[in-house]
Protein backbone atom coordinates (compact mmCIF):
# COMPACT_ATOMS: atom_id res chain seq x y z
CA UNK A 1 0.00 0.00 0.00
CA UNK A 2 1.13 3.60 -0.52
CA UNK A 3 2.06 5.82 2.31
CA UNK A 4 1.34 9.11 2.27
CA UNK A 5 4.20 11.22 4.31
CA UNK A 6 4.65 15.18 4.76
CA UNK A 7 7.40 16.87 3.96
CA UNK A 8 7.77 20.26 5.24
CA UNK A 9 9.33 23.05 2.96
CA UNK A 10 12.42 24.68 5.02
CA UNK A 11 11.07 27.92 3.10
CA UNK A 12 8.01 28.04 5.40
CA UNK A 13 10.05 27.61 8.97
CA UNK A 14 12.08 30.90 8.44
CA UNK A 15 10.38 34.02 8.74
CA UNK A 16 8.99 36.48 6.63
CA UNK A 17 10.82 39.40 6.11
CA UNK A 18 9.63 42.84 6.63
CA UNK A 19 8.66 44.76 9.71
CA UNK A 20 9.55 43.71 12.99
CA UNK A 21 6.74 41.87 15.12
CA UNK A 22 6.62 45.07 17.78
CA UNK A 23 3.02 46.38 17.61
CA UNK A 24 4.14 49.76 18.62
CA UNK A 25 4.12 50.82 14.89
CA UNK A 26 0.77 49.14 13.88
CA UNK A 27 -1.78 51.91 13.67
CA UNK A 28 -5.60 51.20 13.27
CA UNK A 29 -6.76 53.22 10.12
CA UNK A 30 -10.36 53.61 10.92
CA UNK A 31 -9.54 55.27 14.51
CA UNK A 32 -6.65 57.55 12.60
CA UNK A 33 -9.18 58.75 10.58
CA UNK A 34 -11.44 59.47 12.73
CA UNK A 35 -9.08 61.15 15.59
CA UNK A 36 -6.44 63.04 13.22
CA UNK A 37 -8.06 63.72 9.90
CA UNK A 38 -7.67 66.55 8.33
CA UNK A 39 -10.89 66.00 6.30
CA UNK A 40 -13.70 69.08 6.36
CA UNK A 41 -17.02 68.20 5.04
CA UNK A 42 -18.16 71.49 4.80
CA UNK A 43 -15.06 71.42 1.82
CA UNK A 44 -17.56 68.96 -0.31
CA UNK A 45 -19.54 70.23 -3.28
CA UNK A 46 -22.66 68.28 -3.69
CA UNK A 47 -21.50 66.43 -6.87
CA UNK A 48 -18.33 65.20 -4.82
CA UNK A 49 -20.99 63.75 -2.46
CA UNK A 50 -22.85 62.08 -4.69
CA UNK A 51 -20.45 60.58 -6.74
CA UNK A 52 -19.51 59.16 -3.46
CA UNK A 53 -22.48 57.56 -3.31
CA UNK A 54 -22.03 55.60 -6.79
CA UNK A 55 -20.84 52.49 -4.78
CA UNK A 56 -23.97 52.28 -3.25
CA UNK A 57 -25.97 51.52 -6.13
CA UNK A 58 -25.80 47.85 -7.33
CA UNK A 59 -23.74 47.88 -10.38
CA UNK A 60 -27.33 46.85 -12.78
CA UNK A 61 -29.66 49.76 -11.51
CA UNK A 62 -26.97 52.32 -12.48
CA UNK A 63 -26.54 50.63 -15.79
CA UNK A 64 -30.18 51.07 -16.33
CA UNK A 65 -30.01 54.74 -14.52
CA UNK A 66 -27.34 55.79 -16.98
CA UNK A 67 -29.27 53.94 -20.47
CA UNK A 68 -32.65 55.94 -19.05
CA UNK A 69 -30.64 59.60 -18.48
CA UNK A 70 -28.84 58.47 -22.31
CA UNK A 71 -32.14 58.17 -23.75
CA UNK A 72 -33.57 61.04 -22.25
CA UNK A 73 -31.10 62.88 -23.51
CA UNK A 74 -31.11 61.98 -26.61
CA UNK A 75 -34.94 62.15 -27.08
CA UNK A 76 -34.85 65.69 -25.82
CA UNK A 77 -31.83 66.30 -28.02
CA UNK A 78 -33.82 65.51 -31.60
CA UNK A 79 -36.98 67.44 -29.74
CA UNK A 80 -34.82 70.28 -30.02
CA UNK A 81 -33.21 69.63 -32.61
CA UNK A 82 -36.48 68.74 -35.12
CA UNK A 83 -38.08 72.12 -33.02
CA UNK A 84 -35.34 74.39 -34.81
CA UNK A 85 -35.26 73.19 -38.28
CA UNK A 86 -39.19 73.78 -38.23
CA UNK A 87 -39.02 76.66 -36.75
CA UNK A 88 -36.54 77.29 -40.03
CA UNK A 89 -38.67 76.23 -42.45
CA UNK A 90 -41.26 78.81 -41.04
CA UNK A 91 -39.76 81.82 -40.55
CA UNK A 92 -38.03 81.22 -43.95
CA UNK A 93 -41.12 80.28 -45.78
CA UNK A 94 -42.66 83.70 -43.85
CA UNK A 95 -39.75 85.71 -45.28
CA UNK A 96 -40.12 84.18 -48.73
CA UNK A 97 -43.79 84.58 -49.51
CA UNK A 98 -45.53 86.37 -46.56
CA UNK A 99 -43.84 89.57 -46.86
CA UNK A 100 -43.95 89.71 -50.76
CA UNK A 101 -48.11 88.81 -50.70
CA UNK A 102 -48.16 91.57 -47.24
CA UNK A 103 -46.52 93.88 -49.89
CA UNK A 104 -48.66 93.49 -52.67
CA UNK A 105 -51.79 93.90 -50.29
CA UNK A 106 -50.68 97.17 -49.01
CA UNK A 107 -50.16 98.11 -52.54
CA UNK A 108 -53.09 97.00 -53.49
CA UNK A 109 -54.78 99.26 -50.21
CA UNK A 110 -53.07 102.10 -51.36
CA UNK A 111 -54.28 101.90 -54.96
CA UNK A 112 -57.70 101.61 -53.79
CA UNK A 113 -57.98 104.59 -51.44
CA UNK A 114 -56.13 106.54 -54.28
CA UNK A 115 -59.51 105.44 -56.08
CA UNK A 116 -61.75 106.49 -53.78
CA UNK A 117 -59.79 109.89 -53.74
CA UNK A 118 -60.26 110.78 -57.03
CA UNK A 119 -64.13 110.16 -57.42
CA UNK A 120 -64.14 111.95 -54.44
CA UNK A 121 -62.20 115.10 -56.15
CA UNK A 122 -64.38 114.44 -58.95
CA UNK A 123 -67.79 114.58 -57.63
CA UNK A 124 -66.27 117.71 -55.72
CA UNK A 125 -65.32 119.09 -58.94
CA UNK A 126 -68.51 118.24 -60.52
CA UNK A 127 -70.63 120.12 -57.58
CA UNK A 128 -68.90 123.14 -57.62
CA UNK A 129 -69.34 123.54 -61.34
CA UNK A 130 -72.67 122.65 -60.89
CA UNK A 131 -73.46 125.58 -58.71
CA UNK A 132 -75.50 125.75 -55.53
CA UNK A 133 -79.28 126.09 -57.09
CA UNK A 134 -79.20 122.61 -57.87
CA UNK A 135 -82.66 120.67 -56.81
CA UNK A 136 -80.82 117.56 -55.72
CA UNK A 137 -80.06 118.76 -52.37
CA UNK A 138 -77.36 119.50 -49.89
CA UNK A 139 -73.83 118.92 -50.80
CA UNK A 140 -73.27 116.28 -48.41
CA UNK A 141 -76.13 114.22 -49.63
CA UNK A 142 -74.94 114.62 -53.29
CA UNK A 143 -71.47 113.24 -52.08
CA UNK A 144 -73.45 110.45 -50.03
CA UNK A 145 -75.16 109.15 -52.60
CA UNK A 146 -72.47 108.84 -55.04
CA UNK A 147 -70.43 106.71 -53.29
CA UNK A 148 -73.36 105.01 -52.26
CA UNK A 149 -74.00 106.16 -48.33
CA UNK A 150 -76.49 107.84 -46.53
CA UNK A 151 -75.61 111.32 -45.69
CA UNK A 152 -75.71 111.57 -41.43
CA UNK A 153 -75.23 114.56 -39.74
CA UNK A 154 -72.22 114.96 -37.48
CA UNK A 155 -72.97 115.10 -33.61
Amino acid sequence: MVQLQEIVDEHFQEGQAGPEEDDADYTDTDSEISEESEYDPSDETLAERLYALRDMVPPQTRGYIANTVSTAGNAVKSVLSFSGKTLWVISSSALLLGIPWALAWAEEQQMLEMEKEMKMREMGGDLLTAGTGSSEGSTAQQVGAALGQEAKPAL
